[in-house]
């Protein structure tokens, strides 16, 4: 009996801590809401091809419809992670290619939802606005909503037009890189000498009936080639080190301009320096200033009084001289003055370091197989705009011409070789100061390029003027030739160009009336 009240009771006490403990299990198993859960990845959208804003890289861009969210833009592509750190822009993350900007250039926190999605790159609504057409018998266009073409890109022929109007042509054809401005004239470019494992180009340009050339080192960056300007000679070691020093005392000098059509145009945006603490700031004004003169005059020439046949918002202008600039056009000011001295300086500095390497020494290393051009040299950021290009903001184009200022904010290209830039110093027509978006690393390279070029004609004039007019006597100012000489001029290079630009007239036509853009293409 007690054995048996012994098992009731123990049967008693496992029935009852079943009765308790199965309950609070199924409880436990019951799924919970969590607070914040992962978003979804989107899917990617749709994908819309989109000019570039140069034809040399012919890149695309997926439509996106939302500016300023994190959203999967380039469809083909990979996620770009932090592989290189891009210190100048603190907001930036590990989590996505392109930090959401708005035009005042402030960040937005749309980086950090998307860790768990390492396969879709992320990007900010930098699509131009228009549409895309598929040409017949291959290509396409990229035209406006006004109906102007953007871009085509038809048999090995690119053409771009800026928003006010300037035409671009690149093709490359036997290893022969062509690129024509309308009413500008260009360059013809080929295969020079082969130093050290190291590929050089000459360029022949041509414009106006003046031939000049020059020599550009070749790399290779992200699958493209890059052409990088290569000094053919060099100044005294000590020349460059009187230039990039301040001198005894500041000099007041004058440049003569005032009665110059160029500079009463530009007079709301340009202003030379009263006085000079160093010939860098003076060299800085010369770069400006050669900028703004080249535009004006091959502006004027373009269109035969007419210097921008669009008006800012893409609309036609009408207009029997030149559009004098907006008298609320902001100067340049001279925070953007000043870093254009420093670019000045640091050019200096690594010429003369390559001056006193002397001529055997001075051959760069073999170049690998990716290596960035020197637009992306993280201690080179200002750039002074050479041609006309176009910025996308917030899904709005806005256009750059030269003599506009802007700022490199990231070292590495994305995948369709575009860096971040924001816009310094602006024309009252162009992009407004502070604007943020992808430029192509082709026209950045052009505009480095041009920089330099400039820089080494004012080193020119200032060995000419050095002692007079109240600069300073400079120590010796001769010059020594460079490894690579400098090449005799194409004679060939005026037809070539001329042939380029009647090719793109039949090409543009022939995109008009298949894209039903009428005749709102823009004149050349």
């Amino acid at each position: 009996m007690k054995r048996s009240s012994k098992n009731q009771t123990s049967q008693l006490w496992a029935a009852l801590f079943l009765c308790i403990v199965v309950p609070a299990l199924a409880w436990g198993q019951k799924p919970s809401k969590p607070a914040a859960p992962a978003p979804a990845p989107k899917a990617p959208a749709a994908p819309h091809a989109a000019a570039p804003s140069r034809p040399s890289t012919p890149a695309s861009h997926s439509a996106s419809t939302t500016p300023h969210t994190a959203t999967t833009a380039r469809t083909p592509t990979t996620a770009r992670t932090a592989t290189s750190p891009h210190t100048t822009t603190p907001a930036r993350t590990a989590t996505t290619g392109r930090t959401a900007s708005t035009p005042a250039g402030k960040t937005a926190a749309a980086t950090t939802a998307h860790t768990a999605a390492p396969t879709a790159a992320r990007t900010t609504a930098h699509t131009p606005p228009g549409k895309t057409v598929s040409l017949k018998g291959g290509g396409s266009a990229s035209i406006r909503p006004n109906g102007q073409i953007r871009s085509v890109n038809r048999n090995g022929m690119q053409i771009s037009r800026g928003v006010h109007g300037q035409r671009t042509v690149v093709s490359t054809r036997n290893g022969v890189r062509v690129v024509s401005v309308a009413g500008r004239g260009g360059y013809v470019q080929r295969a020079y000498v082969t130093r050290g494992g190291v590929s050089y180009y000459s360029r022949t340009y041509y414009s106006g009936g003046v031939y000049r050339t020059g020599v550009y080192r070749g790399y290779y960056y992200g699958g493209r080639p890059y052409y990088g300007y290569y000094p053919a000679y060099y100044y005294q070691p000590v020349y460059y080190g009187w230039a990039y020093n301040p001198w005894p005392a500041p000099v007041a000098y004058g440049w003569g301009w005032g009665g110059a059509p160029w500079y009463g145009y530009y007079g709301a945006y340009f202003e030379p320096y009263p006085v000079y603490p160093s010939a860098a700031f003076w060299l800085a004004d010369f770069v400006l200033a050669a900028s703004l003169q080249a535009a004006f005059a091959a502006q004027a020439a373009t269109q035969e009084g007419l210097l921008y046949p669009f008006g800012p918002d893409g609309t036609l202008v009408a207009s029997m001289g030149l559009i004098p600039a907006p008298a609320d056009t902001a100067k340049l000011s001279p925070e953007v003055k000043k870093a254009l001295s420093e670019e000045v300086k640091t050019l200096l500095a690594a010429e003369q370091a390559d001056a006193s390497k002397g001529k055997s020494a001075s051959t760069p290393p073999p170049a690998s197989k990716d290596q960035a051009p020197p637009a992306l040299d993280p201690n080179f950021r200002t750039f002074v705009v050479s041609s006309d290009i176009s910025l996308v903001v917030d899904g709005k184009e806005c256009g750059l011409t030269n003599g506009d200022v802007i700022t490199r904010t990231t070292d590495t290209a994305d995948a369709d070789q575009n860096v971040n830039v924001k816009v310094a110093a602006a024309n009252k027509a162009d992009c407004a100061v502070g604007s943020e978006g992808p430029v192509a690393v082709d026209d950045l390279q052009e505009m480095y390029n041009n920089f330099r070029e400039q820089l080494k004609n004012g080193m020119g004039e200032l060995a000419k003027k050095q002692g007079t007019g109240g600069l300073p006597k400079a120590p010796d100012t001769t010059t020594t030739a460079g490894d690579v000489p400098a090449p005799e001029p194409d004679k060939t290079a005026e037809k070539s160009l001329k042939d380029q630009q009647s090719a793109a007239d039949q090409t543009e036509s022939e995109v008009k009336q298949e894209a039903g853009a009428g005749s709102s293409g823009g004149s050349q």
